[in-house]
């Protein structure tokens, strides 16, 4: 880019120092959201590939194909906002091993115009106007981080001022220009109701009345497809037959007690299981978001005792495995007319909530990893470097990324305020395993 910092630049820093000012983000808000966005890189060498083979580069990006391609896509929408802005110049190399100090602007300004109800010349955009979600920010800005940290081997250095050259060095989107923005861009979304905040835990509890009713004889019957009319009215809960609700009860299962996402579940191909014994499996994942290079710790599950049947993975696997009529391939195939995708069965899995009577608008796909990650640590009183190793999360601690999915103000409280110190309170559930029924933790 230019040496010459153009005009327009001022009224960016503008735009976002006023966009930021009243939503302003404390500085550990800012560091958290530094450090995350450091973790989006897969972990892995950063190779200098100057002197490599183009097929090198490609051996190495660290994603899969879809996720490079879009990466690539947003990419090329960057660069031609700037260049219609004249915010850089035509022959300006925008992406390149040694960025421009007003990079972390053009990032913002480009993520602004997009998503922001501000635009980066500081004008308030008509409520008519299309914005684009938080989500999409998001991954505009993990485009930018895998451009100039995987592509341009800058790797997940914060963007910072060398104390040997006085020049600015590091990953430009980790900058805290960008994380301040994009902390005060989340705030005025979530007050605008335009995002939602973090999913809510599932409980142990929420599962038992899912596993009550899933089970009920009319409900759980498997019936042979029959063609119907679509004006042919139906019953809230015929939106799924027995196969289908056998599916979600050990999708449910293998997502709360392995922390995974849902799109990890549905990879699982039946040659990842293996009977141990006919009380145990070993689940082995073939690929995980935090290790896409193998070395991925297998789960070990067991069968649980009569009482914690809704929690059991031997039985709901045994369950859709009489009913599945599969031998080989994914565990998961696509259901009636719907597909094997994460949006199919979080729409199921919000029917299902529907069932037992409970709004699912605050829980999503995440919700099982955070409801199993509270139970291990509540319920089963596991350590936390026990639920890091089990979840294969780090142990360094240096983001608290457990911390974040043991406390969250989106969880329903398990005791009201008022009862912390009354010792006349009822009893909780009775543990079958300890027999004790106080509340302590």
């Amino acid at each position: 880019m230019s040496s010459e910092i153009p005009p327009i630049f001022t009224t960016i820093y503008q735009a976002i120092h006023n966009a930021s000012e009243e939503d302003y983000a404390h500085s550990g808000e800012i560091q958290d959201d530094l450090d995350a966005e450091g973790e989006t890189l897969p972990e892995g060498s950063i190779y200098d590939v100057s002197q490599l083979q183009e097929h090198l580069l490609d051996a190495s990006k660290g994603v899969t194909n879809e996720t490079d391609k879009e990466y690539r896509r947003l990419m090329k929408q960057c660069l031609q906002f700037l260049k219609e802005n004249k915010l850089i110049q035509e022959d300006d190399k925008f992406f390149s091993k040694s960025p421009s100090v007003l990079v972390p602007f053009c990032i913002c300004a480009w993520i602004m115009h997009e998503c922001d109800e501000y635009d980066f010349d500081r004008t308030k955009k008509d409520s008519t106007t299309a914005r684009a979600s938080y989500n999409h920010a998001q991954k505009m800005r993990a485009a930018m981080t895998y451009a100039f940290g995987r592509l341009n081997g800058l790797g997940s250095l914060p963007w910072h001022e060398s104390e040997s050259t006085g020049k600015m060095v590091g990953n430009p989107s980790v900058s805290e220009t960008v994380a301040t923005y994009m902390t005060s861009l989340r705030r005025r979304k979530v007050r605008a109701g335009e995002t939602a905040t973090s999913a809510r835990a599932i409980t142990q509890e929420t599962l038992l009345k899912l596993y009550m009713f899933n089970n009920q004889p009319e409900i759980a019957k498997v019936r042979e497809y029959t063609a119907g009319s679509r004006k042919t009215q139906k019953a809230a809960h015929e939106w799924g037959g027995g196969r289908a609700r056998r599916l979600l009860a050990l999708a449910y299962i293998l997502s709360f007690l392995c922390l995974l996402r849902f799109d990890e579940v549905l990879k699982i191909q039946l040659h990842d299981i293996e009977w141990v014994s006919d009380t145990c499996i070993k689940l082995t994942l073939p690929f995980r978001k935090t290790s896409q290079f193998g070395g991925i710790k297998p789960f070990y599950l067991h069968l649980f005792p009569p009482h914690l049947a809704h929690l059991c993975p031997i039985r709901a696997l045994a369950n859709w495995l009489c009913v599945a009529d599969i031998e080989d391939g994914f565990l998961f195939r696509k259901i009636a007319s719907g597909d094997r995708t994460s949006e199919c069965f979080l729409e199921m899995f919000r029917n299902n909530m529907l069932d037992i009577g409970i709004d699912p608008a605050p829980y999503g796909t995440h919700s099982f990893r955070r409801g199993g990650c509270q139970w291990l640590y509540s319920c089963c009183r596991w350590g936390l470097i026990r639920i890091c190793d089990w979840g294969g999360w780090s142990t360094e601690f240096s983001n608290l990324t457990i911390v974040k999915y043991l406390i969250s103000y989106a969880d329903e409280p398990s005791e009201r305020r008022e009862d912390y110190m009354n010792p006349n309170r009822p009893p909780t559930l009775k543990c079958f395993s300890c027999g004790r029924t106080c509340h302590c933790i």
